[in-house]
C-alpha cells in the first residue's frame, strides 16, 4: 500500500505549521513518521492512502502486520501474443509479490483458441493475470499493472475510449474481477523491451512450451 503523510509540526515556541509528504509505501512512511515522533515536534501524523481512507500509526502497523504472512506489494507484467496463420495465441505473466519477508516471481503461461486478434490476446493475458492472484489469495490491495500494450493500458487506465465490442467486454470483465477482489490497480506502459519476460512466455505458451513456476527473488 501507497500513502502520504499529512503532520501538524509545532516548534518549541508553540508556532505550529501543517506538512504534507510525498506519496511512498507504508512501511517507509511508518519508519519516517517513527524518526519524526522522535523529535518531540510532531503534534499529529496521519497516513492517507490512495482511496483517501486516514489512518493512524496503530492502524497502519496493524495493517502492514496483519498483511505479512500474504502475498502484497504485488506486480504483474502480462504480455498477450496472436498468431493469424493458427489462429492461436499465448497468454503470459510474471507476477512479483513479498510474503514472510521474502519476495518470489510467479511465472505462468497458456495457449488458447477462442481469440481474434492480438489485442484481444493482451486484454486475455491480464485476465489470466488476475485469476492467478486471486489462486494466490490476493485480496482488498493495491497492484501495479505493467504491459506493452497502449490499447490496454490505456483504455483500462481511462485515457483511450474502448470501441471495439469484443474489447469492451474484456475491459468490462477484468474491472469486474478486480471489483470483485478488492484490487486498486495502479497502470503502467513500458516498451517491449522492458516486457521481455511476459512476451517470452507468452511466445512459449504459442510454440507449445508451457511454462508454471514460483521461485524465490533476491
Amino acid at each position: 500500500m501507497h500513502v502520504r503523510i499529512e503532520m501538524t509540526y509545532k516548534t518549541p515556541k508553540r508556532t505550529e505549521t501543517h506538512f504534507t509528504s510525498d506519496e511512498m509505501r507504508a512501511g517507509q512512511a511508518l519508519l519516517i513518521a517513527e524518526d519524526l515522533e522522535k523529535t518531540g515536534r510532531a503534534k499529529t501524523i496521519t497516513f492517507i492512502d490512495r482511496s483517501e481512507r486516514t489512518w493512524n500509526t496503530k492502524e497502519l502497523k496493524q495493517y502492514m502486520k496483519g498483511i505479512e504472512t500474504e502475498p502484497h506489494n504485488i506486480i504483474i507484467y502480462f504480455d498477450g501474443g496472436f498468431d493469424h496463420d493458427t489462429k492461436r495465441s499465448g497468454l503470459g505473466c510474471a507476477i512479483y509479490y513479498d510474503q514472510s519477508g521474502k519476495s518470489f516471481r510467479l511465472r505462468k503461461n497458456a495457449q488458447v483458441d477462442q481469440l481474434h486478434s492480438n489485442n484481444e490476446a493482451e486484454y486475455a493475458a491480464l485476465h489470466f493475470a488476475l485469476k492467478e492472484l486471486e489462486l494466490l489469495g490476493v485480496h482488498h490491495l493495491p497492484v501495479t499493472v505493467i504491459g506493452d500494450s497502449q490499447v490496454v493500458i490505456n483504455q483500462l487506465d481511462g485515457e483511450w475510449p474502448c470501441l471495439e465490442e469484443e474489447l469492451s467486454n474484456w475491459a468490462d470483465r477484468i474491472e469486474r474481477k478486480m471489483k470483485e477482489m478488492g484490487i486498486q490497480p495502479e497502470y503502467a506502459v513500458v516498451s517491449r523491451k522492458s516486457n521481455r519476460e511476459a512476451d517470452r512466455l507468452a511466445t512459449q505458451a504459442l510454440q507449445d512450451i508451457d511454462i508454471t513456476s514460483t521461485s524465490e527473488v533476491n
